[in-house]
């Protein structure tokens, strides 16, 4: 069955957030929103789950999405990289037909 995966090291800097936030029931939310130069764009942040959600777990770390973004996300794999030049969640979206020049946005 088609779903999210998350990484090891994007499940520990969840964990990271969350222990910091002092919020134990939050979870990385993960939403697609219009925007950007290619049309649509990520958004995340800490939040709880809601009606409707699917959540995608790697031991304790929760990825929440809602429905309708969940059709963009589908089979989606979820990373944390850190760089000298950049650290961040990113996002293996395997539904993107194409990415704009900076990589924030995107269309499917």
């Amino acid at each position: 069955m088609p779903a999210i995966l998350v990484s090891d090291a994007a499940a520990e800097k969840i964990n990271g957030l969350v222990a910091s936030a002092e919020k134990s029931d939050h979870g990385l939310r993960v939403k697609v929103v219009g925007g950007g130069c290619s049309g649509l764009q990520y958004k995340m942040d800490l939040d709880v789950e809601r009606p409707g959600d699917k959540v995608f777990t790697n031991g304790d770390a929760k990825i929440l999405v809602d429905r309708k973004s969940f059709l963009y996300l589908n089979g989606t794999e979820v990373h944390y990289e850190e760089s000298l030049m950049e650290s961040g969640f990113k996002l293996r979206n395997p539904n993107i037909k194409r990415e704009c020049g900076c990589g924030s946005s995107f269309t499917v």
